[in-house]
């Protein structure tokens, strides 16, 4: 492959040639500033003034090196899952094993309960999205990022759910998909137009070994990406023509550390004709990943953004090779429908992975740079 343009035809809305998927690492004021927070000897307003600045940098950072999406780092969260979540109504935040340890044992004390019926009668970060709208530039677009409805259910299962209140899964699921719906509805409304789910469950059902931790809790494994997938179809029906919504499926990112490995085709058919979405951030940086293959089930319109880039380490991948991928992706689907991004976030959690904010900076900017000279 050469270094000259693939084709002239850049892309004007998300998601973008170069895109990312919504995580980085956080800044060194903004990690004393949580501490003093928590000790409590900085007050929430003092606190907010430090995130608020630390997110404006954020942004030009972002901005300056060409990004078109730009995010907020999500910079106010603990994590990227929870602190969504727990604040839906019927959700309760407890001190427990989550159910799901990285490899090398490591796993998070922290669970979600459902104690109420689900619903969606306003968030915080609906706030948090009018501040990143307001600070970016006129050429940016701002991307929210939200955990997709399967992952209240798919992290505890049912024994997670209060039976007083759920008797029937059936119920469960619908309010979810009709809280979620809300919720796209709210972000929209305020002034939302690109927003990520990030429904990491399609890609756990492609390991054996999270089929078989399924199967052992009592839900069946073969039924489960269908049950999710009405939560997704739930949750944008009616979804406004000018709002696109993307996907980001990935194996666990915790520290750099994962859960689970295997390639997309169990579900790729399902995923990619089933989902009311406009793309698709999946995870490619390594041989855990699969092939390229399940991208012979893309149908016309809808994106898939490679993620090539990994965000576990520091180390930067080699322009050709990468350029080499894209290629190799394209014998299995248009490269008009491909794009490129990290892997997965550099900081799923506040405690960030493996590497320096320089080497994320250094990985990000590679990305500008291969998609500028593969497409243009």
């Amino acid at each position: 492959m050469t270094d000259s343009p693939m084709t002239d035809s850049p892309m004007t809305k998300p998601p973008f040639r170069a895109d990312m998927v919504g995580s980085l690492l956080r800044s060194a004021p903004l990690k004393q500033a949580r501490e003093k927070h928590a000790a409590g000897t900085l007050d929430d307003a003092a606190f907010k003034a430090v995130e608020d600045a630390e997110i404006r940098k954020l942004i030009a950072r972002q901005e300056a090196i060409g990004l078109k999406g730009i995010t907020d780092g999500e910079f106010r969260r603990a994590y990227w899952h929870f602190d969504f979540m727990e604040e839906l109504d019927g959700v309760e935040a407890i001190t427990a094993d989550s159910g799901m340890n990285f490899k090398g044992g490591v796993g998070i004390a922290k669970s979600l309960r459902i104690v109420g019926k689900v619903g969606f009668s306003g968030h915080p970060m609906i706030e948090h999205f009018k501040v990143l709208r307001d600070a970016i530039g006129p050429n940016s677009t701002a991307k929210m990022t939200i955990p997709g409805p399967s992952m209240l259910h798919y992290r505890g299962g049912r024994k997670m759910i209060n039976m007083g209140v759920y008797p029937q899964m059936e119920a469960f699921y619908a309010d979810v998909g009709n809280a979620y719906n809300k919720a796209v509805h709210a972000f929209y409304d305020a002034g939302c137009r690109y927003l990520q789910l990030d429904d990491i469950s399609f890609a756990y059902l492609c390991d054996p070994d999270q089929r078989e931790m399924l199967r052992a809790r009592g839900d069946d494994p073969a039924h489960q990406p269908e049950i999710y997938a009405g939560m997704v179809q739930a949750a944008l029906k009616d979804k406004p023509r000018d709002l696109t919504i993307t996907m980001h499926l990935c194996r666990g990112n915790f520290r750099s550390t994962f859960i689970a490995s295997g390639g997309y085709e169990p579900i790729a058919d399902l995923l990619f004709n089933t989902m009311p979405v406009d793309g698709y951030f999946m995870e490619w940086d390594n041989d855990r990943s699969g092939g390229f293959e399940p991208l012979r089930f893309l149908p016309k319109g809808k994106h898939v953004v490679l993620g090539l880039v990994t965000s576990k380490t520091g180390v930067l991948e080699s322009k050709d090779d990468l350029k080499r991928r894209i290629e190799e992706a394209s014998k299995y689907t248009d490269i008009e429908q491909l794009c490129l991004s990290p892997q997965c976030g550099f900081a799923s959690t506040e405690e960030g992975n493996t590497l320096a904010e320089d080497e994320q900076w250094r990985k990000l900017e590679l990305i500008v740079e291969t998609a500028r000279e593969v497409w243009g």
